[in-house]
């Protein structure tokens, strides 16, 4: 694991990672990490701007270690470069090959010039590992920015100029969300191409410069597998790329831990223009730096579920994770069946300040946040409290608020202290006295269709939403800490009577958990 201050390591310690290696893929490996963490603590808001998170050695043979590709000639895409760790790994496992290629061309964008003399000298050092392997060796490093370099090249593909085009792409890309009118939504847009972040953008681009049957492998956040802004890239890429492999990490601060990112990552290995294969080889292990903990062959079918619009990617490798995945997936009912919605708070505080009380008072209602939830309840109001407790009603808040009754609420967002990732209670008017109430943007609320929800079924839905089968169910397909409305439609439910005999049974009061868990699994054992 990488448990230990980089910067302070000195020369021969640092040595130590690259035991094994033939001596010149160690000098080539050991030199990229030293410029790597030589730039790591250079000017954190630039890099932040950029999207920027350099890629440790450890993760860059990690992921070249995935490549099968054989070819004579191997054309090499690395997006968004950085300072070559990928193409190093990537060259030094091709030139341990007992069978290498005759050649390859090493094709590098990197944006940030700051970076270019590190990654020139990346470069060279790979040329000169590819010359002793007796492997022919091409660079071609472009300063460029890759996103409109590529929309270019492919939009002059449409009217007859082939783009270039390479037999691999290894990537670690940007992460940064751009906006609905922003440049780079406009380029992909002209490409059919729908995505609002930088690292599903470069992934779109990247499959659409492969040729037939080039290999990607790419370190991405998770949360591509699941939500609705990224349902149109998870339908692009599905119909352009058979998934070969996915893998992840347990620890999830550890890929990235120079850059202090606490972020659920996955490495994908896919194979351009070639039927989806029967099974996708699923993969963990608990750190970058350490070898595969489980793998199995699971059916493509159990990570993309026939029939769900949504296209969630769910990653479940052992049997016991497919088999609460095949019990959730019995279950009988969607939402729509139980004449329910769910929907996100439409209290949008930012936008609302000049509307909102930080303590109740004539002409408000009570205005309810994530903080407001506890032990199944909500607890209101809070004082003293960084954030506000009413909302005046008046003509312009009129539709911001929902007539009193119960409601059942989900946290969007869950801390990293949390236990569970979905943390749900019932508003009732019994503990929160009103006419109309809000629902802070924050929250997602069932409800029946506009109108509240029945005593019993809420609570049992409580139950349901609270539970550890449910939590470790919902893992599977999120890789984050956001629980979107979209994700809880998807999610299948007990029927709307086996829901209201636990909330029956609950009285009102949410019991310890392993009774709760109990319960639900005395359910899914009855389906």
């Amino acid at each position: 694991m990488l448990t230990v201050d980089w910067l302070a390591m000195s020369t021969s310690s640092l040595s130590q990672q690259f035991l094994g290696q033939p001596p010149r893929a160690a000098s080539l490996l050991e030199g990229v990490e030293q410029r790597r963490l030589a730039l790591s603590s250079r000017d954190r808001i630039h890099r932040a701007n950029l999207g920027q998170f350099f890629t440790p050695v450890a993760v860059a043979r990690f992921m070249a270690s995935m490549s099968v590709l054989h070819r004579p000639h191997v054309r090499l895409l690395d997006a968004g470069a950085g300072v070559g760790s990928l193409t190093a790994a990537w060259v030094a496992a091709l030139c341990a090959r007992t069978v290498t290629p005759d050649r390859v061309t090493l094709t590098c964008y990197e944006l940030d010039t700051d970076l270019l003399p590190s990654l020139r000298d990346t470069l060279k050092d790979c040329e000169a590992l590819c010359e002793a392997a007796g492997v022919g060796c091409t660079v071609d490093l472009r300063n460029a920015d890759f996103l409109e370099a590529a929309a270019e090249n492919l939009g002059r593909g449409l009217f007859g100029s082939s783009p270039p085009v390479f037999d691999a792409a290894i990537l670690n890309p940007p992460y940064r969300k751009f906006r609905a009118d922003s440049r780079p939504r406009l380029l992909l847009r002209r490409l059919g191409l729908e995505t609002s972040n930088l690292y599903t953008a470069f992934l779109a681009l990247a499959v659409e410069l492969l040729e037939s049957g080039g290999e990607l492998i790419a370190i991405t956040p998770r949360s591509f597998c699941n939500g609705p802004y990224f349902r149109p890239f998870r339908d692009h890429i599905l119909h352009r790329v058979s998934i070969a492999q996915l893998h992840t990490f347990e620890l999830r601060d550890h890929a990235f831990r120079d850059d202090a990112v606490l972020q659920e990552n996955i490495i994908l290995r896919a194979v351009k223009d070639v039927p989806q294969q029967p099974t996708v080889r699923l993969s963990d292990s608990r750190a970058p730096d350490e070898p595969e903990r489980r793998s199995a062959d699971v059916a493509f079918q159990r990570v993309v579920w026939p029939n769900d619009p949504q296209l969630f990617i769910h990653v479940s490798l052992d049997e016991s994770d497919q088999a609460l995945a095949d019990a959730m997936h019995r279950l009988p009912c969607t939402i729509d069946d139980l004449g329910l919605a769910v929907s996100t708070g439409p209290v949008v505080d930012f936008r609302s300040r000049v509307w909102l009380r930080s303590k109740p008072e004539a002409g408000t209602a009570p205005l309810i946040y994530p903080t407001h939830l506890e032990a199944g309840r909500v607890r209101w109001p809070r004082t003293p409290s960084k954030k506000p407790n009413a909302i005046v009603v008046n003509d312009r808040t009129s539709e911001l608020v929902v007539a009193a009754g119960v409601y059942v609420l989900v946290k969007r967002f869950s801390s990293k202290e949390e236990r569970r990732r979905v943390v749900a209670a019932v508003f009732d008017p019994s503990d929160v006295p009103c006419h109309v109430v809000g629902f802070e943007n924050h929250l997602n609320y069932y409800h029946a269709k506009g109108a509240p929800v029945e005593h019993a079924l809420a609570w049992g839905l409580v139950a349901f939403l609270n539970s550890s089968p449910l939590d470790a169910f919902f893992r599977q397909f999120s890789g984050h800490t956001q629980v979107n409305a979209a994700d809880l439609r998807t999610v299948r439910y007990p029927s709307a009577a086996a829901l209201r005999r636990i909330g029956d049974r609950l009285g009102g009061v949410l019991p310890a958990q392993d009774d709760m868990d109990r319960l639900l699994l005395d359910l899914l054992a009855s389906v």
